[in-house]
């Protein structure tokens, strides 16, 4: 096992560490304003930087002594100047290194190894497990959804040249790397203005047309080639679901009018690619009796995409009907030749059909809530003392609704657009098709009445109930309603229409678990188990109801949002962990560090494919925790808990990460169309505040909270009850724990305290500080005491390369950041001295662009 992750590194440190040295000095070249001084100065500065925290220097002093020391600059506009010029700089820097990572992918990791679909194919023969592949593939499916949540600060014009720059370093093509870099060199890298959730959507239709459609009929085509037997005609192995344009919680930006526009983008938008395909395949199938047939489907499918006025006469069923004729043809008159073409064709049409990706819809159960009290007060479609009802008698009236309210007795457009919202949903399945939009999401779900509401609200906007192709999907995310869930579905599953409509589903419930908001309620630990125990918990009520549930995991990128390595997190659930389908939510950085390539994208599904079968497939995988395990992980998470709590509790703590970090500039950045907090007009609070500027501010900071705070205390408490061997063997035995702390690691190497050392002996926030500090150095002592190695992710050496590299390319912008946060909060303090402050602002925002991206799962 040595020999390949050695080779792995070297051919990491050739392929990236040394180009990325070779082509870093093609940045002098960039038509840059005065680039070649910024170029020594940002080498100098980098320097300085190390040196001087390594002496315990505040960024204030290393600014200070860095103009000093090495430039002739005393007036501030042109200090300014340089450090906005470092940020370009630096800006481009990052994406050169993104672009050396995904054209070095395909060296670096092992395409056919462990987690690969050729290495399950291996693992069939050799367990003689075909059967039981078949029986799982029957109805086993990955869903990757792709989201609008802003973590992701390139325009889709930078994205595009990250890729033409990646193959051209692939293909060693110096010229054409020059040019690229010019080009990056001239391009914008922030909005001048938020993007609208048309343009979200319109940025992320990009990576399902150039990646995921490719990845995606790959890894068909390989299994219906390996697995004919086991891969039926209509299984649905891949899908993908999107969120822009259907997303609505707490986003007043999204609307009825939105998400069926975005769902006739992405309708469009895969008929372009059969549209493309289908011409290609004209080409070679030039054969008799053939080569009609496909000229007619390129006409069909040319009318419905190009002839203005033009009704919709294409279906999925059609498709594949006629490429299922074409195959019969070629395989029967013409020896089979191409006849690969066409099943590759296939495939992608079984798997995006004319939706492209499931559109989801998604809202806050306190809008349906006031929208119900409001419908019962104007209108005669429920009971005028709706709204003083109990629970029951809530449920027992939107249950017997019988005529649907009509939308002009309801004054607010946030009302009218709910119910509109639930008419869009009929509309886009008659074009698109019904897995086109069949989910409708309520956040912040905490009872059985929160899943009726949206029943009630459906037979409200006209729908009948044997009509309703939608799945309602409960979304539980504090620790608290997390606690509750197995309740809260054991009593819907006993409600006699709610049972009947799932009935109608194909005895289907699709549950949402929430990461981002757990670890921001309960800690790292605590809602990593919460979620544990409740999937548990719900698997088992379900199976006792004969209702196939499956787990759908809002996940974001770092660890502290349920990211980290995802193929392990599944391949690591218990065998009492219903495991029909994995669902996450795919975000930002996330999207172009995991799927930024076709390869990338197609050896990430593979894994995500290879946990959900493998795991449930070979007898010799993860078995169940038993009754001591449990005990230890609840312990563990209780004493992670406590400890977190009373950081979290600190009167100080929320006003410590808006003082230190960038929080506030979160809702400015213009990278994504929704409000940084749910409620606009609110004073700051956790609640309110939501998960990725929460958990993006921690990062900027460099300290990363959220992805570690309580391991360390809850380590120790065990250590000190005695328990240390146990909490051993728990590591080496079980892949969850290992997992958690794996991810835990990331997190923590992505911590650099010397940045904010100068507040330890802050007056206010000195204390705060120092718990976090002293809680990264005890959770460090106890991770390295655990894994053996001497320091941080050692045991993931291309991963801690990577990061060491990254972080090395953002201290400077952390350093300016910090200092520009600290010039500020000077002009702050002197009254009506807030001249000059918006240049120090703008350099905030524009640091952390570059902070974000480098980190690539950071925010």
């Amino acid at each position: 096992m040595e020999a390949p992750v050695n080779n792995s590194l070297q051919q990491f440190k050739n392929l990236v560490g040394t180009k990325f040295q070779l082509y870093n000095s093609l940045f002098t070249s960039l038509p840059f304003h005065r680039v070649e001084k910024t170029g020594i100065f940002l080498s100098l500065f980098l320097l300085h930087c190390e040196e001087s925290y390594a002496k315990g220097m505040s960024p204030q002093e290393i600014m200070d002594s860095f103009f000093d020391q090495y430039t002739t600059y005393t007036d501030e506009q042109k200090k300014i100047d340089l450090l906005f010029r470092f940020v370009q700089y630096a800006e481009r820097q990052v994406v050169l290194f993104d672009a050396l990572e995904d054209a070095a992918f395909r060296h670096i990791r092992d395409m056919q190894g462990t987690g690969t679909l050729r290495h399950l194919q291996s693992e069939v023969i050799q367990e003689q497990a075909q059967e039981k592949l078949k029986e799982k593939l029957k109805d086993f499916s990955v869903r990757l959804v792709l989201t609008a949540h802003p973590t992701q600060f390139y325009p889709s014009e930078v994205l595009g040249i990250i890729n033409d720059l990646a193959k051209a370093l692939i293909e060693d093509n110096t010229a054409q790397v020059n040019m690229y870099l010019q080009q990056l060199g001239k391009t914008p890298f922030f909005k001048k203005e938020k993007p609208t959730p048309y343009d979200e959507a319109i940025s992320l239709v990009w990576f399902l047309e150039n990646i995921f459609y490719q990845a995606g009929g790959r890894i068909m085509s390989f299994m219906k080639a390996q697995f004919p037997d086991a891969i039926s005609d209509d299984a649905g192995v891949l899908r993908m679901g999107f969120w822009p344009g259907g997303d609505r919680d707490g986003n007043p930006f999204v609307n009825a009018p939105t998400t069926i526009e975005v769902a006739a983008a992405l309708r469009n938008s895969i008929l372009k690619c059969y549209f493309r395909e289908v011409r290609n395949l004209k080409r070679r199938l030039t054969f008799k009796r053939v080569e009609n047939v496909v000229a007619a489907l390129e006409a069909k499918l040319s009318r419905n995409l190009f002839q203005p006025g033009h009704v919709f006469d294409i279906s999925q069923k059609e498709i594949l009907e006629t490429l299922a004729d074409i195959r019969k043809t070629i395989i029967e008159e013409h020896n089979g030749l191409f006849v690969h073409l066409v099943d590759n064709l296939a495939s992608k049409v079984q798997i995006f059909g004319l939706f492209f990706a499931s559109l989801d819809i998604r809202q806050d159960s306190s809008v349906h809530e006031a929208l119900l009290d409001t419908i019962a007060a104007v209108s005669p479609a429920l009971p005028d003392n709706y709204a003083s009802l109990g629970d029951e008698g809530k449920i027992a009236a939107l249950l017997n609704v019988s005529q649907p309210v009509d939308t002009a007795l309801l004054e607010k457009p946030l009302h009218k657009d709910t119910i509109d919202t639930i008419a869009a949903i009929k509309q886009i399945q008659q074009s698109n098709g019904e897995e086109g939009c069949n989910r409708y999401i309520i956040s912040h779900s905490t009872s059985v009445l929160n899943v009726i509401e949206v029943y009630g609200l459906f037979l409200l906007s006209g729908w009948k109930k044997e009509e309703i192709t939608v799945d309602i999907v409960p979304l539980f995310e504090t620790i608290d309603d997390l606690r509750h869930a197995g309740q809260v579905m054991k009593s819907l599953y006993e409600n006699a229409d709610y049972r009947q409509h799932l009935q109608r589903r194909g005895c289907k419930q699709t549950i949402m678990l929430g990461f981002s908001d757990g670890t921001k309620d309960g800690g790292y630990l605590m809602a990593n188990w919460s979620i544990y125990k409740a999937k548990e918990e719900l698997s088992a009520i379900s199976k006792e109801y004969g209702i196939n549930v499956v787990f759908f995991d809002g996940r974001g990128g770092p660890p502290a949002r349920g990211g980290g390595k995802t193929h392990q997190f599944y391949a690591s659930m218990g065998r009492n962990i219903a495991n029909k389908e994995i669902q996450q939510t795919i975000q930002g950085q996330t999207i172009s560090s995991n799927f930024g390539t076709i390869d990338a994208a197609q050896f990430n599904m593979e894994q995500l494919v290879h946990a959900g079968i493998a795991n449930e497939l070979f007898s010799s995988r993860e078995v169940t925790l038993s009754k001591d395990e449990e005990q230890l992980l609840q312990s563990l998470a209780d004493a992670g808990y406590d400890a977190y709590n009373k950081l979290k509790n600190h009167p100080f703590f929320l006003e410590y990460l808006d003082h230190a970090s960038p929080l506030r500039y979160y809702a400015e950045a213009n990278i994504g169309s929704r409000p940084s907090k749910r409620n606009a007009s609110a004073k700051l609070n956790l609640n309110d505040l939501r998960a990725v500027p929460y958990v993006g501010a921690w990062s900027q900071l460099k300290q990363n909270v959220p992805g570690y705070y309580g391991v360390g205390s809850a380590l120790q408490q065990l250590d000190q009850q005695g328990k240390w061997e146990a909490v051993e063997h728990l590591y080496k035995h079980s892949l969850f724990f290992r997992t958690l702390l794996d991810n835990c690691e990331m997190a923590m190497k992505k911590s650099y305290f010397p940045l904010t050392a100068y507040l330890a002996k802050h007056p206010q926030y000195g204390e705060v500080w120092n718990m976090i500090y002293n809680e990264y150095e005890l959770t460090k002592k106890y991770l390295l005491r655990l894994n053996g190695e001497s320091e941080l992710m050692a045991g993931s050496p291309i991963d801690h390369l990577s990061i060491q590299m990254r972080e090395r390319i953002v201290l400077p912008l952390l350093t300016a950041q910090q200092y520009a946060l600290l010039r500020i909060r000077e002009l702050d303090a002197q009254p009506g001295n807030g001249h000059g402050k918006e240049v120090w602002e703008k350099l905030v925002m524009r640091c952390s662009f570059g902070i974000i991206n480098a980190g690539r799962n950071s925010a």
